[in-house]
């Protein structure tokens, strides 16, 4: 059974597909083209953290493509406690036609993928959001043509949706450099694994955020304090603040920088308004395109 719990489960050239066919369902859902890939599938989505885009998206995803969709709210279905996650997945095996977990442990995933029979998303792990990831990629396409060759600077914590847009950019061939505080970096077994997949990957680190930014063509950045992080927050804050994404970090970019966040922000801590709000930022054309970046994965998995 096909899987895509994170862009490993994924070939180079498989992910280069992905996102062309993502733009041609975005170009066809503009030309209100009728769709009918999912007709008569249902998608449960179980999901134990709060959601606005993946939810929405993956719900008017369904839609849009003729099908429908399930939401479980893990607290009500017992997910991992009531019984066990095995049992749930050969119980959903015989319901859905495919599943969305949006989780805190990326082994509730695994464990789940492993005996289910119908394909299972990764919507949010704690190791990975490769969801957001192939939308991040569709809109640097969307903005310079090809992922190819440019250069992506995330400013903050390198947690999973860092890992996951730096696993795609070596993919495809785009240098990803990683500004962090010390200890806040990628872990060794991570670039290990990208290595893997990607052997010629460009994977850089630069503490310095001026630096950083110096020769990017993407500017991205994330929330400093991620759920279930709640207890670590102010000593977040503090050791965050210099990586601040505003006005005067990005003048040190070059003027045709793009400026993406994958959303909810916390306007004021890690990006301010006028950088959010500016003329340079795509965050929410970036936030719609995961609308079509999903329906390609669901294209993908289920077609």
């Amino acid at each position: 059974m096909r899987h895509f719990t994170d862009l490993t489960d994924l070939t180079r050239d498989e992910l280069a597909q992905l996102l062309r066919e993502a733009a041609r369902l975005k170009a066809a859902q503009k030309r209100r083209e009728a769709n009918d890939t999912m007709a008569r599938r249902v998608v449960g989505l179980v999901f134990e953290k709060p959601s606005l885009r993946t939810r929405v998206s993956f719900e008017a995803a369904v839609a849009q493509m003729g099908g429908n969709s399930l939401f479980l709210p893990a607290q009500e279905v017992g997910l991992g406690w009531r019984e066990s996650l095995e049992d749930f997945a050969r119980t959903m095996n015989h319901y859905l036609d495919a599943m969305v977990l949006r989780v805190f442990k990326h082994t509730t995933v695994t464990s789940i993928a492993k005996v289910a029979s119908i394909p299972i998303i990764n919507g949010l792990s704690d190791a990975a959001h490769p969801c957001q990831a192939a939308a991040d990629l569709l809109t640097v396409q969307e903005c310079f043509g090809e992922v190819k060759g440019r250069t992506i600077v995330f400013i903050g914590d390198g947690n999973n949706v860092a890992r996951s847009l730096a696993l795609g950019c070596g993919m495809l061939g785009a240098k990803f450099r990683l500004s962090a505080p010390s200890g806040y970096g990628f872990e060794k077994s991570f670039t290990s694994t990208v290595r893997k997949h990607a052997p010629d990957a460009k994977l850089e680190s630069e503490t310095d955020p001026i630096k950083a930014v110096k020769d990017a063509d993407i500017l991205y950045t994330d929330v400093w304090t991620s759920m279930g992080q709640e207890s670590e927050r102010e000593e977040r804050l503090k050791k965050f603040s210099p990586y601040q994404l505003n006005a005067e970090l990005l003048s040190q970019a070059p003027k045709h920088v793009k400026v993406l966040h994958c959303l909810p922000a916390h306007r004021g801590e890690e990006i301010t308004d006028e950088v959010m709000d500016g003329p340079q930022s795509v965050v929410f054309e970036q936030a719609g395109n995961r609308l079509h970046a999903q329906k390609a994965i669901l294209e993908l998995l289920l077609k």
